[in-house]
């Protein structure tokens, strides 16, 4: 019963993201996706503080650890398959970090508290584990569960996914669009995330 869920758990959490982040983008008076990053729905002082990890960070953080079991404990795979899914694991635990530790009003701020920089590393292992996760299946042998059309497409969501990293930290930079960067790096991962969970199932 718990594998019939998991499976789909990838794409649930996609779906899951998309909504929460626009429930709570709604609730925030003045909130831009463009500019502003997904944490600050759940930044300290901010309208949604306790609302966005509420709705996304803890039930995502599930989601995302779930997904990563299934692939973790799954037979006669590839060993890469199955250490994938402790990087997911590792991306679910970084999602639930980051909601209870919430990131500074100011994300521009020259000295951050302690739970911003908690959050921060937290983030970094979010960001890190969804990178290397496709590395991983790209390199994995060519089986039926994992074909060479999705490692081809694996690599290409590294790259893209790390375009959008860059042009981020560009925007950053420029104190500009950073928010519509990181939800175009972000979203081809968990999209990569979405359709390895469609071919599994």
């Amino acid at each position: 019963m718990i594998e019939n869920i998991a499976v789909y758990s990838g794409l649930i959490a996609t779906i899951w993201i998309v909504i929460g982040v626009y429930v709570a983008g709604r609730c925030y008076p003045g909130y831009s996706h463009t500019k502003q990053f997904c944490s600050e729905l759940g930044a300290a002082g901010s309208p949604t503080e306790k609302l966005s990890p509420l709705i996304n960070n803890y039930p995502l953080g599930l989601l995302f650890c779930l997904f990563g079991w299934y692939l973790a404990q799954l037979p006669n795979v590839s060993v890469l398959v199955n250490i994938t899914g402790w990087f997911v694991i590792a991306h679910g635990v970084g999602t639930w970090v980051a909601g209870y530790f919430p990131m500074d009003a100011d994300p521009y701020t020259k000295k951050p508290t302690l739970s911003c920089q908690l959050h921060a590393w937290a983030g970094m292992i979010m960001l890190l584990s969804l990178l290397v996760a496709p590395i991983l299946i790209a390199i994995s042998p060519t089986t039926e569960l994992i074909p060479l059309t999705f490692r081809i497409f694996s690599v290409l969501v590294v790259i893209g996914a790390s375009y959008f990293l860059f042009t981020m930290a560009q925007a950053i930079n420029n104190q500009t669009n950073p928010g519509i960067h990181q939800r175009m790096s972000y979203g081809l991962q968990l999209i990569w995330l979405s359709v390895l969970s469609f071919i599994l199932v």
